[in-house]
């Protein structure tokens, strides 16, 4: 069995942690390698990897839907939007105006940011 298309974990978590590490830094892609010994093919390879591997994660979560008054305008109007749970506790309110490409791109980055 070929081990060339499995995922190795600890490969994985390293270069999350140094494109994390080069995103914080200021740095060049070329200056943060140099600086950590780290070849500029792989780490451009990683992030291209991450990146899909990211676009391509579906996380579901459970949801329960409870009958609530819904907020309202100055004019008395129902106001429809949509509340996100998050890890820790953390609760996200989207209005009805809200842009879909936009939250799709949000919400890995607040889960990430508190796992």
């Amino acid at each position: 069995m070929s081990t060339h298309n499995q995922r190795d974990p600890r490969k994985e978590r390293f270069w999350r942690r140094m494109l994390g590490q080069w995103r914080s830094s200021g740095r060049t892609i070329r200056a943060f390698c140099q600086l950590h010994d780290l070849s500029e093919p792989n780490f451009y390879a990683w992030r291209r990897i991450l990146a899909q591997r990211d676009a391509q994660a579906v996380a579901f979560v459970p949801i329960q839907v409870v009958a609530d008054e819904p907020p309202t305008t100055a004019g008395d109007q129902p106001t429809p939007g949509l509340e996100l749970l998050l890890s820790g506790g953390r609760v996200l309110r989207i209005g009805p105006a809200f842009d879909a490409v936009t939250l799709q791109r949000l919400l890995p980055l607040l889960e990430e940011a508190h796992p």
